[in-house]
């Protein structure tokens, strides 16, 4: 049975046992039951990121009020006769400075995985620097790098990618089960 919003391309399964007869089911790319990936057209697209609760334009802002309220408080002081508050306060901004700019260089990091037609795209973005790889969907292993908790590996043709790495851990064999099922039915 064909859904209203299902693609026009499909797919035919063969199902059926030994000394069973044959049935032939017509399945499509949108019948595919996801919890990680969103399902475009033909594409497949699994989206992972950080969970931020402050974006960087939001902690510079909250770095710029910091600024201000502490100046603001040090420079009543250096008026009452306490000069060494002031540069203290110098320090004290500059190490809180260094670490948003820290959490911000990172709040962006993300892995995009890709699945369209025969290829699959993974890129990494860390510290806005991007590694892509790209593999033939028929060569590609999908499996744990060291354990089940472990980062997903992503490997073909040479190549290997980890991912996984802003998935629970406790959670990465179902992302990995979901890419295998994806590839395979794809």
């Amino acid at each position: 049975m064909r859904h209203v919003n299902a693609p026009r391309t499909e797919k035919w399964h063969i199902r059926g046992g030994y000394n069973a007869r044959l049935i032939l089911v017509r399945r499509a790319v949108s019948n595919l039951v996801f919890r990680f990936a969103i399902v475009q057209g033909q594409a497949i697209h699994w989206f992972l990121g950080r969970n931020c609760s402050v974006t960087p334009a939001q902690l510079g802002w909250l770095y710029l009020s910091l600024c201000v309220l502490s100046f603001g408080i040090a420079a009543f002081f250096w008026f009452q006769g306490a000069v060494l508050v002031l540069p203290f306060t110098w320090v004290e901004l500059a190490a809180v400075g260094v670490a948003f700019m820290a959490y911000a260089r990172h709040a962006a990091d993300r892995e995009h995985i890709l699945l369209q037609g025969r290829r699959l795209v993974v890129e990494l973005e860390s510290a806005g620097r991007l590694e892509r790889a790209e593999f033939n969907r028929d060569w590609v292993r999908v499996e744990p790098a060291a354990d089940d908790r472990s980062l997903i590996e992503v490997s073909g043709q040479g190549q290997r990618v980890n991912i996984g790495r802003f998935v629970r851990p406790e959670l990465r064999p179902a992302l990995a089960r979901e890419l295998r099922q994806a590839l395979r039915e794809a």
